[in-house]
């Protein structure tokens, strides 16, 4: 489960006979799974009743948990918090005595009487205003949502586990309306309709505690389309709370770019099913505002703003969840102890930080123009981006020990530039292996070579890592790994643009409706709330249409722009393109100044890679070689 934040500048076959072999703790009578369930027709006080049956303990104290981290948001979620009325029974019905450890645990004493636990699970959507998942900049796809109408059942944040008990089966009983559709690509066992109708109870089956939190599901008054990529079947799943967009809407645009990474990735193993699960937020007080998205195995959980325009909705989709979608190389088929063996209460975390989401985040970017999908002009602005990006945050800070400790100070700040800096680290691997191989190898082929070596169900020994990438590439690759990213020092672009037939030029570029040479040309505070900074003066746009520093945007296309919906709006702005009509209300000194009017593309001066006036035979084979290798 690996994310990527949008704006965030802004802020088996049956029961049993699968074929593997399942250790089952000796802390329990029986080997049946863990028998569980949510209520969803029993919502009381927007709170869902939860029932864990784990069979009968042969110890007298166990711990039950939530997990405090999940894999792939780098930060502290803490699920506990979200629930309430916690108990343990025993098999009379009786109370037992609890023990709350802290936010996320609690132990519980005579547990050979426990029959079971139940607690009521609080949703995180609508309290993000209070902090919410990932403290003060909430990840919305890692949360939950409960509403009348819709349900998203991030598992991690329902379903807990006891601490000897991870690698046990566990079987899932989720009860809601009968009309409700139901997503998931958790193993259906079984479904049972009440006698009146009006609930039908769904039962799934995993394997263990990881394939619980490993596959979301949604509820609820869905629109759903699915199709075949190839061997894929692609089921997406859309909420769209006011029908702006539907499923169906969305279909070519997902087809397109998922046939489009097939044809890039080859012959590298992929999933037989892929779900996508996209949110789509009203902008309220009360609804989701992390946008972006999480990853899992097989699935990705999207959330971005209702407002957005067929276009913009597009060119994030594509953005998005092409990055999502490349995680099934790394860490699926590539991954480290520390995320095959993952502790939801203490984890630890690999050194390589810059593969699992700097490559993907790389392969995501390249494989645009590798397939034709964007121009070449676009894509060099993306990697001039990525640049800009990089260097407003520590350009010289080791890659390995930031990842290694990413939950603390001060490297948990620099977590963004995994997508920023990690992506141009596996740009730089992809130029040296294509110049040392005579534009054969590139870092899509080491990926497979260790997918080949390795796979989904064998971790690599993360301190040896780079030891054996170099082993498998050229030296040249063992030493700019050991220099820019074990090391700390930063990495000369020019020396490898340079090699491609390609160099910095001054002049001037597109600009953005919101971000400008990476960084948000608004700024904000409690007391004006948004408000443009000097750098909009740089915007020919904004210029043009009189904005100046410290006017107040108060509304947007008649939305208010308040700090708590900021992120949905200017997210709305950042995907702007030309030819589109808006109405901005500022506020200069006291007085309203409107500004209504079409888009044009906006420019700003800086520097863009181009390609030089006199290039080599060699240095143009090499860029082809990079760009559709």
């Amino acid at each position: 489960m690996y994310t990527k934040s949008l704006f965030a500048l802004f802020a088996g076959a049956v029961l049993v006979g699968c074929g593997s072999t399942k250790t089952i703790s000796n802390d329990l009578a029986t080997s049946l799974p863990i028998e569980t369930s949510i209520n969803l027709s029993n919502i009381a006080d927007d709170k869902a009743p939860v029932t864990i049956n784990p069979g009968r303990f042969t110890k007298e104290t166990v711990t039950y948990r939530l997990p405090r981290v999940i894999q792939g948001t780098y930060s502290v979620s803490d699920f506990g918090k979200y629930v309430d009325d916690f108990k343990a029974l025993d098999y009379k019905g009786n109370e037992l005595a609890v023990n709350k450890v802290d936010t996320n645990s609690w132990t519980i004493a005579n547990a050979k009487e426990l029959d079971k636990i139940t607690y009521l699970v609080n949703d995180t959507y609508d309290i993000e205003l209070d902090g919410g998942i990932g403290k003060d900049t909430p990840f919305s796809p890692a949360g939950t949502n409960i509403e009348a109408e819709n349900y998203v059942l991030n598992l991690h944040g329902f379903i807990g586990y006891f601490d000897s008990l991870k690698s046990n089966q566990y079987k899932l009983d989720v009860t809601a309306a009968t009309d409700f559709d139901r997503t998931s690509a958790l193993q259906k066992v079984n479904s049972q309709t009440s006698e009146d109708g009006k609930t039908t109870t769904t039962s799934y089956f995993a394997p263990r505690y990881f394939d619980i939190t490993d596959n979301p599901m949604m509820y609820g008054n869905l629109d759903v389309e699915e199709f075949q990529v190839g061997d894929i079947k692609i089921v997406l799943s859309v909420y769209s709370p006011n029908n702006v967009h539907t499923a169906k809407s969305l279909k070519d645009v997902v087809f397109k770019m998922m046939e489009a990474q097939k044809a890039y990735l080859g012959d590298i193993n992929a999933t037989p099913r892929y779900d996508i699960y996209l949110y789509l937020s009203e902008g309220n007080d009360d609804s989701p505002k992390g946008f972006g998205a999480l990853e899992h195995h097989t699935s990705t959980v999207v959330v971005l703003p209702e407002s957005m325009d067929e276009a913009s909705i597009a060119s994030s989709m594509t953005d998005v969840v092409s990055h999502e979608f490349f995680h099934i190389v790394t860490p699926l088929s590539v991954h480290s102890e520390d995320v095959h063996y993952f502790d939801y209460n203490n984890p630890t975390f690999s050194k390589h930080l810059w593969m699992y989401e700097g490559v993907t985040e790389y392969f995501a970017t390249l494989f645009q123009v590798d397939q034709g999908l964007v121009e070449e002009k676009d894509f060099y602005n993306k990697i001039m981006g990525k640049i800009d990006g990089s260097r407003r945050l520590n350009d010289a800070m080791s890659f390995t020990i930031m990842s290694e400790n990413v939950l603390k100070a001060p490297y948990k700040d620099q977590y963004l530039n995994v997508y920023q800096k990690g992506a141009l680290i596996g740009m730089c691997i992809d130029i040296i292996m294509r110049e040392e191989s005579g534009g054969n190898r590139g870092i899509l082929s080491l990926m497979k070579e260790l997918s080949n070596k390795y796979g989904k169900s064998k971790p690599f020994e993360d301190d040896k890592l780079i030891e054996e990438i170099t082993a498998m590439t050229y030296p040249s690759v063992g030493e700019f790994l050991n220099t820019h990213v074990v090391g700390d020092i930063p990495i000369n672009y020019n020396s490898f643009f340079d090699k491609v037939g390609l160099e910095f030029a001054d002049g001037k570029v597109e600009a953005n409706y919101i971000l400008m040479n990476g960084a948000p040309i608004v700024s904000g505070d409690p007391t004006r709330g948004i408000f443009f900074i000097d750098s909009v003066l740089e915007n020919s746009f904004w210029k043009e249409q009189g904005a100046q520093p410290n006017d107040i945007i108060k509304s947007i296309d008649g939305t208010e722009v308040t700090l708590q919906n900021a992120n949905a709006v200017l997210g709305e702005v950042f995907g702007w393109k030309p030819g589109r009509d808006i109405e901005v209300k500022l506020e200069r000194d006291g007085q309203e100044v409107i500004i209504k009017t079409t888009t044009t593309q906006g420019y700003t001066t800086g520097k863009a890679l181009k390609q030089k006036a006199n290039t080599t035979e060699a240095e143009n084979e090499l860029r082809e070689a990079w760009l559709r290798g």
